[in-house]
């Protein structure tokens, strides 16, 4: 019986920019990395978990989203402050400004990553 999500991994084109964009512009940690047979893995989080993000720079993998890929979700303290750092670090796509759903309690916004990847941001109400 499985006990807890570890990771998401995905493929991205610039390993560099990701980071950037998940540390620099929404505040992750980089915890940890390492490199398999000329991959870079890298490892954002926090401290209930975290994603992998392969970097192959040869190009031999395809990255954006496809294959049933919805999104990544973020816990965020606030989602219209999380959106408004990263707004103002970066200027990504912006999917759906945060809104509230009642019926959840929670309030989501979404956007975009360097490789088109949706990213929400959830705030627990």
């Amino acid at each position: 019986m499985v006990r807890d999500a570890i990771h998401t991994a995905l493929w991205v084109s610039d390993i560099d920019d990701t980071i950037d964009f998940y540390v620099g512009g929404l505040g992750l940690d980089h915890n940890w990395e390492f490199t398999s047979d000329g991959v870079r893995n890298v490892y954002l989080g926090g401290p209930h978990g975290e994603f992998q993000f392969k970097y192959d720079p040869a190009g031999d993998h395809e990255t954006g989203p496809g294959g049933g890929f919805a999104h990544v979700a973020l816990g965020v303290e606030s989602a219209d402050e999380a959106f408004e750092a990263l707004l103002e670090h970066r200027d990504p796509l912006i999917v759906e400004e945060p809104t509230t759903i009642e019926q959840i309690d929670r309030r989501v916004g979404f956007v975009e990553d360097p490789d088109g990847y949706v990213v929400e941001l959830v705030e627990r109400l």
